[in-house]
């Protein structure tokens, strides 16, 4: 067996199963579930039907590099979202279709770092915990970066000490961040891009929350736009993973792409034609459908923007919590400890949380996840509505 698997965390629904085990919560009261990134919302049924009509696709091996018909809808919607010149992103050499991006986000690692460098994989902490598992199982050494309310949830990559830059071959990068929300800014981006070139380590920027964000008119900007804006047209060290999970409504269609450096992508490919990764033909033409259509991505967005109003509306006067400028979670202060928090309100509420100390590892003496829960507002309006106001009768029941 690979010995590095030793090396590897629970995961953290594993933890949250754990915790819950053996409590037995109120019966007269439904179960809502806020734990998972999850979107509850409908797929459209534009994209059902793209599936369904092309279920002939079926008696075909796909190929790894997929339909051109598809590579070419994503290269025109990173043209238009993201403000690039179309002649700047080739559909044939930097894009590649992924059977959604957490497939990706691991396999990448697997692909790019060389164990016998000893490399040293830089993360967000808190982090979305397939970073990890990928590094970890590379061979590399994870290095944390905390994301801290100081620092606008946002890592701070001037503390990282140059002995790390200097074994650092890849940065997993996070924005909008899961589990904060907080968008790092182009100024950030080109900081980052800097030190790669300093450096010379790649960027593998998950952007899967990219279309959920509070200001219609100030969408988050993209490492391809950032890099495209300071003379970096090839988008060198450049890699950036997206997925229609939760611009579309659609996590069981696993469907997304990575998109950059056409000579990262280049092995990449090589890699995936071994890896056995192709994504089968009729969801190739859902996601093509899906690309091109930007009608229900605004509606999905309204909705969220419903629910966090609804909620923060019912929450602000019991507790510390703010609405972030992208995503669909809540990084909520919890008053004692946050796995008791988690357990407790199941416990009286039958309302499942995650605890932040399970997204994250202690790091220069901190944990920045303690004291914290995340909440997925994945849920129907009214639900979560119903979510907010127990939440806000248990919080006032600490403080009896």
């Amino acid at each position: 067996m690979n010995a590095n698997l030793k090396r590897l965390h629970p995961y953290p629904f594993e933890r949250l199963a754990q915790l819950k085990k053996g409590l037995v919560p109120p019966g007269d009261r439904q179960h809502i579930a806020l734990s998972i990134g999850e979107p509850g919302h409908a797929t459209p049924h534009f994209i059902q039907e793209a599936l369904l009509s092309h279920l002939h696709g079926l008696s075909r091996y796909p190929n790894t590099l997929g339909l051109h018909e598809l590579r070419q809808a994503i290269a025109a919607w990173l043209a238009r979202r993201f403000a690039l010149p179309a002649k700047n992103i080739d559909p044939e050499s930097q894009i590649l279709p992924v059977n959604g991006t957490r497939e990706a986000l691991f396999s990448f690692a697997q692909c790019v770092l060389d164990s016998g460098e000893k490399p040293v994989v830089i993360m967000p902490n808190p982090f979305y915990q397939i970073y990890e598992g990928a590094a970890l199982l590379a061979g590399a050494e994870p290095y944390y970066v905390n994301t801290l309310e100081e620092n606008g949830y946002l890592p701070d990559f001037d503390a990282v000490p140059e002995a790390i830059w200097r074994r650092c071959r890849l940065v997993y990068l996070c924005s909008p961040g899961n589990p904060t929300g907080a968008v790092l800014d182009q100024t950030g981006h080109q900081r980052l891009l800097e030190l790669a070139e300093r450096y010379q380590f790649l960027i593998a920027a998950d952007e899967c929350y990219s279309e959920i964000y509070a200001d219609e008119d100030n969408p988050p900007p993209g490492l391809l736009q950032s890099a495209h804006a300071m003379g970096n047209s090839a988008f060198r060290r450049c890699i950036v993973f997206h997925s229609l999970s939760k611009r579309s409504n659609a996590p069981g269609l696993r469907s997304g792409f990575v998109a950059g450096d056409a000579q990262v992508l280049r092995r990449y490919f090589q890699y995936r034609t071994y890896h056995g990764c192709a994504m089968p033909l009729p969801t190739q033409h859902a996601s093509s459908a899906a690309w091109q259509d930007e009608t229900h991505v605004r509606q999905n967005r309204q909705q969220y923007r419903e629910k966090f109003t609804a909620v923060l509306d019912i929450l602000d006067t019991v507790c510390s919590v703010s609405r972030p400028p992208a995503s669909f979670y809540l990084w909520l202060k919890t008053p004692i400890a946050d796995s008791e928090f988690a357990r407790r309100l199941f416990a009286q509420e039958n309302i499942t949380v995650l605890p932040g100390s399970f997204l994250s590892r202690t790091s220069n003496g901190i944990d920045p996840g303690r004291h914290h829960v995340r909440i997925a507002l994945v849920a129907p309006l009214q639900e979560c509505r119903e979510a907010a106001n127990r939440i806000r009768n248990f919080i006032n029941s600490l403080q009896d």
